[in-house]
């Protein structure tokens, strides 16, 4: 993998991680159609690693908040930490304990085709969302739902972002904190990731680790523009639209699989 190819791939996991269209998809798209094979899942965790720092970015103030409650023993601070928490078990025990299966799943590059009309067909199904009417606070059934959907989103081609909001907003959260919440969610579940993969990144994947390095730093400075642009489409009510770029792909992607034999 070059420099340019890897800042490609950083800037594609960037730009999609956050919003509702599937980082990993894109990986498992782009790498495909760049005719790249990058074996297993290691340079994608690197990726994500680099769009943690996106998050911290962005909401540096809330977790700044949330540290301070935790030491403090705030117990609005404790109890949304453990949501955080708690939602994060659903894909710790599916990425335990089906690690090789999601791994067989990225090396499948008709899966995101398929996962990509799936999460087209979640966010639609949000077309009628009305802010006002989703005032629900946090509640232990509610982390735990929006964590099976995190869990689902494992699947390349699955929006991690997508599965998540829509679950919540489902659930009556309100979009500004389906948002965040999801984004902050994201946080232990990377750096789990980075942690039971760590021997393998460590090891050496093949990779120079100056495209590793190039590919974390475009991944990292796009995903906060990402974040931003996510809020605002959520708050404007057209998160649904994104389907309309979601089916397409899907399809074309798919089609291209069958041309190419």
């Amino acid at each position: 993998m070059t420099g340019w190819e890897a800042a490609f791939l950083g800037f594609l996991q960037g730009a999609t991680e956050f919003l509702p269209v599937s980082s990993s998809g894109h990986l498992v798209v782009g790498q495909a159609l760049m005719g790249l094979d990058v074996p297993g899942v290691q340079f994608e965790v690197a990726l994500h690693v680099a769009t943690m720092v996106s998050v911290v970015t962005v909401y540096w103030s809330r977790i700044r908040g949330l540290a301070h409650g935790t030491v403090t023993r705030d117990r609005t601070a404790l109890a949304y930490v453990g949501f955080v928490l708690i939602a994060t078990i659903p894909a710790a025990i599916i990425g335990v304990g089906l690690g090789d299966l999601v791994e067989r799943l990225f090396d499948a590059p008709i899966v995101p085709g398929i996962a990509f009309l799936v999460t087209g067909g979640l966010l639609w199904s949000t077309r009628n969302f009305r802010q006002e009417n989703n005032s629900r606070s946090l509640t232990v059934r509610i982390a735990i739902l929006i964590g099976v959907a995190q869990a689902f989103a494992l699947v390349p081609g699955v929006s991690r972002s997508g599965a998540t909001v829509v679950m919540a907003l489902w659930l009556g959260v309100s979009a500004y904190e389906a948002a965040a919440f999801s984004f902050l969610m994201s946080l232990p579940a990377i750096v789990g990731a980075a942690i039971l993969q760590f021997p393998e990144l460590s090891g050496g994947v093949g990779i120079a680790p100056a495209s590793i390095l190039i590919g974390m730093g475009v991944a990292a400075v796009t995903g906060v523009a990402a974040i931003r642009t996510f809020v605002a489409v959520l708050d404007s009510g057209s998160f649904h639209r994104f389907a309309y770029y979601l089916w397409p792909l899907g399809v074309t992607y798919l089609g291209v699989l069958w041309w190419m034999g």
